[in-house]
């Protein structure tokens, strides 16, 4: 089965997993998330409705990085994967809400600033030395990386290598995490004929999540066109200009 989601919720939660079984969660990147409201999604939703979790920016963002605006957290020496008190002081907390929601996939997002050389690639393999096991992790990568430092990183370390599959090739991992931040930018609507053509990238197994202002449309369209039940009259056109 393919998984198709969105990244955060484009409408009410009740709503929502009416039609998806799975959302990645957005909150969690940029400030901490409390125990209770994890508590509240995870009894309120249905019993297989599954959780992916974006990890904490300050993981990977320095705090110079305009994601912060909505930090509520404490200050400290975040980004880079750098292990240090304050990163795995943050990181344990996120851990105790992904084992509440009882996800299973995290996916840690580095920007473009972070980007291949000696450092960070260390930094990179003592921060999966350390972390929680029992969890599958992505890696997607925002930065100038060769593609064979990627793929060795991602073999080495289990990752599931995390593209945008209209901008990249997913180099390792068992199976694909997709993630579509659209082709002209976030106020992009995909198109049928390309929703059609990324039909024909995915396969069974893998993760397809929406990032893009219409993501809740094109998530449904993109079901429907694979479960072969698109309706024209039901989903209408998507056409491909921003909105």
């Amino acid at each position: 089965m393919i998984k198709v989601g969105t990244c955060g919720f484009p409408v009410s939660r009740e709503k929502y997993w009416k039609v998806f079984k799975v959302v990645e969660v957005q909150k969690t990147f940029y400030t901490e998330m409390s125990e209770k409201l994890a508590k509240k999604w995870r009894d309120i939703a249905p019993e297989t409705f599954e959780f992916a979790l974006k990890a904490p920016q300050t993981i990977t963002h320095e705090m110079k990085s305009p994601t912060y605006r909505r930090y509520r957290g404490f200050p400290g020496k975040f980004g880079r994967f750098r292990v240090n008190e304050d990163t795995m002081r943050s990181w344990a907390r996120f851990i105790k809400i992904a084992k509440i929601l009882r996800s299973k996939i995290i996916i840690l997002q580095s920007p473009p600033s972070f980007s291949e050389n000696g450092e960070n690639v260390k930094n990179i393999y003592d921060f999966f030395s350390v972390v929680e096991k029992g969890f599958i992790y992505g890696w997607e990568p925002r930065g100038k990386w060769s593609i064979d430092s990627v793929r060795k990183i991602c073999n080495d370390l289990h990752l599931i290598h995390v593209v945008d599959p209209f901008k990249g090739k997913s180099t390792a991992g068992d199976f694909r995490y997709y993630r579509l931040h659209g082709i002209g930018g976030y106020r992009y609507k995909y198109s049928n004929e390309e929703l059609s053509q990324l039909t024909k990238i995915v396969k069974d197994g893998d993760y397809v999540m929406f990032n893009n202002t219409a993501m809740w449309n094109n998530a449904k369209t993109f079901i429907a066109l694979i479960n072969g039940h698109y309706k024209k009259e039901e989903y209408g056109e998507t056409l491909n200009k921003t909105v």
